[in-house]
């Protein structure tokens, strides 16, 4: 006769270790693909149309200057003057050199406007930018 008590067997638990791992790991993943999704849209801001518009692959770190119909420059949604905005380009591109710049302009910007803004660029050192448009067919 066996008259040793059996071992009751041990209740399954939780495992929390790897629980914190992997919600760690998905909070990185999350706060990643925010940075790289945010795309800053003025809404007053009418982009003009092109046939050949294609919607960009994002650089990282880009800039985005929004051109008013007025000729404001808006960054990161504070005003610029131009002599603000060429500071802060040249501190960037210091920093940074080949610095990708986008600039959204309205379509009703005029195009002297639109130069001011290219020749800040361009006086700060800044030769990657590009101008945004939107596909004409999406309106």
């Amino acid at each position: 006769m066996n008259f040793r008590k059996k071992a009751k067997p041990a209740l399954p638990q939780f495992q929390m270790t790897a629980m914190m791992d992997v919600v760690f790991l998905l909070l990185c993943f999350f706060v990643t693909t925010s940075v790289f999704s945010q795309w800053e849209c003025e809404v007053q801001l009418t982009l003009p149309t092109a046939k050949s518009a294609v919607a960009p692959e994002r650089m990282p770190g880009e800039i985005i200057l929004n051109v008013a119909q007025d000729g404001s420059v808006t960054v990161n949604q504070h005003k610029l003057t131009p002599e603000e905005l060429t500071t802060r380009l040249r501190r960037i591109v210091s920093i940074y050199p080949g610095q990708p710049v986008v600039i959204r302009a309205d379509k009703d910007t005029s195009y002297e406007n639109l130069m001011k803004v290219i020749d800040i660029c361009r006086q700060s050192d800044v030769w990657s930018f590009s101008l945004a448009t939107r596909d004409a067919e999406k309106k």
